[in-house]
Protein backbone atom coordinates (compact mmCIF):
# COMPACT_ATOMS: atom_id res chain seq x y z
CA UNK A 1 0.00 0.00 0.00
CA UNK A 2 0.97 3.44 -0.67
CA UNK A 3 -0.04 6.51 1.50
CA UNK A 4 -0.44 10.24 0.23
CA UNK A 5 -1.22 13.04 2.90
CA UNK A 6 -3.15 15.93 1.07
CA UNK A 7 -2.61 18.85 3.09
CA UNK A 8 -5.24 22.07 2.24
CA UNK A 9 -4.10 25.48 3.00
CA UNK A 10 -5.88 28.94 2.22
CA UNK A 11 -3.72 31.89 1.15
CA UNK A 12 -3.06 35.28 1.72
CA UNK A 13 -5.19 35.82 -1.26
CA UNK A 14 -8.51 34.17 0.44
CA UNK A 15 -7.63 30.71 -2.71
CA UNK A 16 -6.81 27.46 -1.44
CA UNK A 17 -3.50 25.17 -2.29
CA UNK A 18 -2.45 21.72 -1.65
CA UNK A 19 0.47 20.33 -0.74
CA UNK A 20 0.90 16.48 -1.01
CA UNK A 21 3.28 14.33 0.57
CA UNK A 22 3.40 10.79 -0.98
CA UNK A 23 5.29 7.32 1.26
CA UNK A 24 3.75 9.34 4.88
CA UNK A 25 3.59 6.64 7.47
CA UNK A 26 0.43 4.24 7.97
CA UNK A 27 0.61 5.48 11.82
CA UNK A 28 0.43 9.05 11.00
CA UNK A 29 -1.75 11.04 13.56
CA UNK A 30 -4.00 13.81 13.60
CA UNK A 31 -1.97 15.71 15.82
CA UNK A 32 1.08 15.17 13.67
CA UNK A 33 -0.78 16.24 10.77
CA UNK A 34 -1.59 19.29 12.56
CA UNK A 35 2.11 20.18 13.93
CA UNK A 36 3.19 19.55 10.48
CA UNK A 37 0.79 22.15 9.01
CA UNK A 38 1.31 24.39 11.85
CA UNK A 39 4.64 24.60 11.10
CA UNK A 40 4.81 24.67 7.16
CA UNK A 41 2.53 28.12 8.42
CA UNK A 42 4.67 29.51 11.20
CA UNK A 43 7.98 28.63 8.92
CA UNK A 44 6.90 30.44 5.71
CA UNK A 45 8.60 27.99 3.55
CA UNK A 46 6.22 27.42 0.37
CA UNK A 47 5.14 30.50 -1.75
CA UNK A 48 2.05 30.14 -4.70
CA UNK A 49 0.61 32.36 -6.97
CA UNK A 50 -1.89 33.61 -4.58
CA UNK A 51 0.37 34.74 -2.22
CA UNK A 52 1.46 33.04 1.33
CA UNK A 53 0.07 30.00 2.98
CA UNK A 54 -1.87 31.48 5.96
CA UNK A 55 -5.00 29.07 7.54
CA UNK A 56 -5.50 25.52 7.32
CA UNK A 57 -8.37 24.08 5.34
CA UNK A 58 -8.46 20.34 5.60
CA UNK A 59 -6.29 17.25 5.33
CA UNK A 60 -6.69 13.73 4.22
CA UNK A 61 -4.25 10.52 3.42
CA UNK A 62 -5.47 8.55 0.49
CA UNK A 63 -4.23 4.70 0.43
CA UNK A 64 -3.54 3.47 -3.01
CA UNK A 65 -2.51 -0.10 -3.61
CA UNK A 66 -0.31 -0.89 -7.09
CA UNK A 67 -0.05 -4.21 -8.92
CA UNK A 68 2.75 -4.75 -10.99
CA UNK A 69 3.32 -7.22 -13.43
CA UNK A 70 6.31 -8.61 -15.23
CA UNK A 71 5.73 -8.79 -18.86
CA UNK A 72 8.38 -9.28 -21.78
Amino acid sequence: MEYTLAMTFLTSAGEKSTLSVSGVKTTLTKDEVNTLMDTIISKNVFKTKAGDLVKKSGAQVTQRQVTKYEVA
